[in-house]
């Protein structure tokens, strides 16, 4: 009688649905609203942060709100799932039996596709993509973060405290520009992006091809972003966050009052209710930017707490939680919608101000995505983007 020896798992395929938690789905699901604000508001203005330089009425609201909570404050809660998933994704391979090298083969293979996804999306669609920057981050983390010890990772912790610190000061600094403002008001204006005023679609894609690599370089350095999702991934605080609420709510505390706190003088300004010059303005924009950051563990922090609540699944639930499993679907959904709705050379609609008709429209579009993905969900279908991703990866 011989005996078999079965070969050593090279790797598993892609998570199946028993397998998700609940948090990371349901954060992306529902911060892709935020995002779809922010990106529509670029298009309908054709510059950032896209809000109504000289606003009346509900604009004023609008602004206010769209500079205090979702501008610089929505993307880095991707950053943190981004590195979460990376976490995720490595675990199941090793748990499944596979080999360190097919992991690592896996991971480098996932993310240079997903520069090649980002490329494709900045060239057609937007520049302002964060796929191709995720994947090169992805790169990176996985030749020289994954596979470090808890000791090292803690580093990512003291990195954090000091930018907290650093938040403060740049704050300092802002107050002080403020009380030295002396010269006539400024009103936030947009800076413009010669690809979303094209008035040709030709002309838009050659804009974007000179836009998307700077913009790319720009936002690299939200590794460190990455990073903490990588070491709360370590410690599965989003698959079992009922035990780890203290934690989440001292996060969520700091974390969104920093940002909200942060981002309050620029969105006073924006909302028309500070008048400072030149000068504090952009005082004022780069704390509103260095402070953003705190958005992304503080937002994940918050929506950890509100799934540690759940006693049950509503329709709603489910619903948001579908699209943040196909959220890159629903990711590239919104670009196609911008274009087609917003561009110059499109259908370029504008009903009421323009900064109603980008809030209207984004609001509109996440909700048609939520109920498309929600019914993909029930027939037990992946997003078109995901199911080429898995087919390329595995």
């Amino acid at each position: 009688m011989t005996t078999q020896t079965l070969p050593a798992v090279d790797h598993r395929g892609p998570v199946t649905g028993k397998e998700r938690a609940l948090a990371p789905d349901l954060i992306r699901g529902a911060m892709l609203l935020l995002i779809g604000l922010a990106n529509s508001a670029n298009f309908a203005f054709a510059g950032q942060p896209g809000v109504e330089s000289t606003p009346h009425g509900l604009e004023r609201l609008l602004n206010f709100l769209k500079l205090t909570l979702v501008d610089a404050r929505a993307y880095p809660v991707f950053a943190v799932m981004f590195g979460y998933g990376l976490v995720q994704l490595a675990r199941r391979q090793r748990s499944a039996g596979a080999t360190p090298s097919a992991v690592r083969r896996i991971l480098l293979k996932r993310n240079g596709w997903l520069i090649a996804f980002g490329a494709v999306h900045a060239t057609l669609l937007y520049f302002g993509d964060f796929l191709g920057a995720y994947g090169i981050v992805g790169i990176i983390c996985t030749l020289l973060l994954l596979n470090r010890g808890d000791k090292f990772h803690r580093i990512v912790i003291g990195i954090w405290a000091i930018e907290a610190l650093y938040v403060f000061h740049v704050g300092f600094q802002a107050v002080v520009a403020v009380m030295n403002s002396n010269g006539p008001a400024h009103p936030l204006t947009n800076s413009p992006n010669p690809s979303l005023a094209a008035s040709s679609y030709g002309a838009s894609l050659v804009d974007r091809l000179h836009e998307y690599p700077m913009h790319t370089a720009s936002v690299i350095g939200f590794i460190m972003v990455v990073w903490l999702g990588i070491w709360a991934a370590r410690k599965q605080i989003l698959e079992n966050p009922a035990a780890h609420r203290a934690l989440l709510k001292g996060v969520a505390f700091v974390g969104l009052g920093i940002t909200i706190l942060g981002g309050l003088p620029l969105a006073l300004v924006g909302a028309g209710w500070l008048h400072v010059d030149s000068a504090a303005v952009d005082s004022l924009s780069y704390l509103s930017h260095v402070s953003g950051m705190f958005g992304g563990p503080g937002y994940v922090a918050l929506f950890g707490l509100l799934v540690a609540r759940l006693t049950r699944l509503t329709l709603p639930v489910q619903a948001i939680a579908a699209l943040g499993q196909r959220s890159m679907s629903g990711y590239l959904f919104q670009s196609v919608c911008w274009l087609v709705l917003l561009a110059p050379f499109t259908l370029d609609l504008q009903f009421g101000s323009t900064a109603y008709t980008a809030a209207l429209i984004a609001i509109g579009v996440w909700v048609t995505s939520v109920i498309a993905t929600y019914a993909m969900s029930r027939r037990g279908n992946r997003g078109p983007a995901e199911t080429l991703l898995r087919r390329l990866v595995y």
